[in-house]
């Protein structure tokens, strides 16, 4: 077979879609364009890197901005958020061998959710709107310094993200709890109580325990959903008020005083809400996708399933309670809550994180010999990860360090982008590497060379960039800030280097992707078929 036939047509025959259920199209579909979005953000980071180290002549400050701006929310929402629901989306009706409640709402959610990242990219692209923290105080709805157009434009695009976020959540709870049509009826509250963690709390204190009747990475997924629609009517409440606020100003010329929202009051709710997703979405979720990943790369079941259960009910909790850590330098803000929510609560997240890694490590322990699939490599990087970027986390949440740390690119490097980009992707990466030959079917990997390149430029260049960006904030470098003087390029050309090494895993990555399956394959999982409409499908049922 000539390469361009592989190209097209895929590693041995590539995709076949007649074989394919829907929940397998909707989940490519989200996964692919998740895939793509990422490839964006890491060429804005790309952007962002070279011009740390000079700026570059193509780009004016106010564009530079922009992508600063959209960087992270193509990454979050476009990205991440695309994967992660799509997986789960999947997941849930296959784990709970029963039908999605609506495969047309699944499908409205990546449209909004992918179409919402574009309208708001744009906003960047062609407006230059840059309010860099995007929904934060003080609102973004200064039209002297941005276009009222630009700004409006962003809005609608983060509404739209929200709704089909709206829509995965309801989708996820109504499948767990709805009864399918001709179906004996199943007991909603009991099983929305076995999802929340109530089941195994009240567990502890009986002499005999109930059965679960939700498997435990449902749990986690039905904690992390409730993150993600706080989070979403926040994300949506905000984006509102600055809504109001563009349009009175900008368009109408009315004079609405920022003094009208307290700016206290505002911060809080604001980062209670982000918080969820940074702190309380992240671990819940990435914690119930170890727990997955261990059992089905182990073929055992998970060790300390009720201590897991309960570890997961406590994380969301604390997602709920440790917000205060954004505001340790904020002068306003009240100083029991720095303390108990800032650096207590969040110093406790050493605990459920650690709970987590050692339920996960002795899971495969127990399972050797075992494996060194590709699965189990970005499984094992994602943990350590996490096992750097959390520590380094709870050292910039104490009262003093914070004031050495705050603003400075310790902040993003260290703790942010090794999150992000070792811990969260490439946890993802693993997910994608199990689920690949279910939901294709059995297609099979292109290359397990560039599946190790992969790997490796990944870890190395995450870990690597995040050192020496926390390297130059120690150093004093300030986030968003343009230093023209050259005074950290030594640590910037570093970590562009590093960020180089990723960016070309990406680009293995996706090309060993489109081999296996060929672009026929890639595109044809967005043509649309009869059961893109059926508000549910019972493929699930004999699974």
């Amino acid at each position: 077979m000539s390469f361009l036939n592989k190209l097209l047509d895929g590693h041995e025959g590539g995709l076949k879609h007649e074989g394919m259920t829907p929940m397998q199209k909707i989940a490519m579909r989200f996964v692919v364009i998740g895939l793509l979005y990422y490839g964006l953000a890491a060429l804005e980071g790309m952007i962002m890197r070279m011009y740390e180290i000079k700026p570059l002549p193509f780009i004016d400050e106010s564009h530079f901005f922009s992508i600063m701006t959209v960087h992270p929310m193509v990454g979050i929402f476009g990205s991440s958020y695309m994967i992660v629901f799509g997986a789960f989306l999947f997941l849930t009706p296959f784990l709970m061998k029963k039908p999605i409640y609506s495969i047309k709402m699944a499908n409205q959610s990546w449209m909004f959710i992918g179409g919402g990242t574009l309208i708001m990219w744009l906003a960047g692209f062609l407006f230059s709107y840059a309010p860099l923290y995007t929904l934060y105080w003080p609102l973004p709805a200064d039209t002297e310094q941005f276009t009222a157009i630009g700004g409006i434009v962003y809005i609608v695009g983060v509404v739209g993200i929200m709704i089909g976020t709206f829509l995965y959540t309801y989708n996820v709870f109504k499948t767990i709890v709805y009864t399918p049509p001709g179906w004996e009826k199943q007991p909603a509250g009991e099983l929305l109580k076995s999802a929340l963690g109530i089941t195994g709390l009240m567990n502890f204190f009986r002499k005999k325990d109930t059965e679960h009747l939700v498997p435990l990475p449902i749990a986690a997924i039905a904690r992390g959903t409730i993150d993600v629609g706080l989070n979403a009517i926040v994300i949506s409440t905000a984006g509102v008020l600055i809504l109001i606020y563009l349009v009175a100003n900008g368009l109408f010329s009315a004079d609405m005083q920022g003094t009208w929202v307290d700016a206290l009051l505002y911060k809080n709710i604001f980062w209670w809400g982000l918080d969820l997703v940074a702190d309380g979405l992240v671990l819940v979720f990435v914690a119930g996708t170890w727990y997955l990943l261990a059992m089905m790369i182990s073929g055992k079941d998970l060790y300390m399933q009720n201590v897991a259960r309960a570890a997961l009910f406590l994380e969301m909790v604390v997602s709920w309670t440790v917000w205060s850590h954004h505001l340790m330098s904020d002068q306003g803000q009240s100083n029991t809550l720095k303390v108990l929510s800032g650096e207590v609560v969040t110093a406790f997240e050493l605990v459920t994180q650690g709970i987590a890694v050692f339920i996960v490590l002795t899971t495969l322990y127990k399972a050797k010999p075992i494996k060194m699939t590709n699965e189990l490599k970005f499984l094992l990087g994602g943990i350590l990860g996490f096992m750097l970027a959390v520590p380094a986390g709870i050292i910039q949440a104490d009262l003093g360090m914070n004031r050495v740390l705050h603003n400075t690119q310790w902040i993003i490097g260290n703790h942010v982008h090794v999150a992000i980009l070792v811990g969260l992707t490439m946890t993802l990466y693993s997910a994608i590497y199990v689920l690949f030959p279910i939901l294709t079917n059995g297609v099979k990997l292109y290359s397990q060379k560039l599946a190790n390149a992969h790997f490796w430029l990944h870890l190395v260049g995450g870990i690597g960039m995040g050192a020496f960006m926390g390297m130059a904030g120690i150093d004093g470098m300030l986030r968003r800030t343009i230093y023209y003087n050259g005074e950290y390029n030594t640590y910037m050309i570093l970590a562009g280097l590093c960020g180089a090494m990723m960016l070309l895993a990406f680009v293995l990555f996706l090309y060993n992707i489109i081999m296996s399956i060929g672009l026929k394959g890639l595109l044809g999982i967005y043509q649309p078929s009869p059961m893109d409409t059926h508000e549910c499908i019972a493929e699930a049922k004999d699974k």
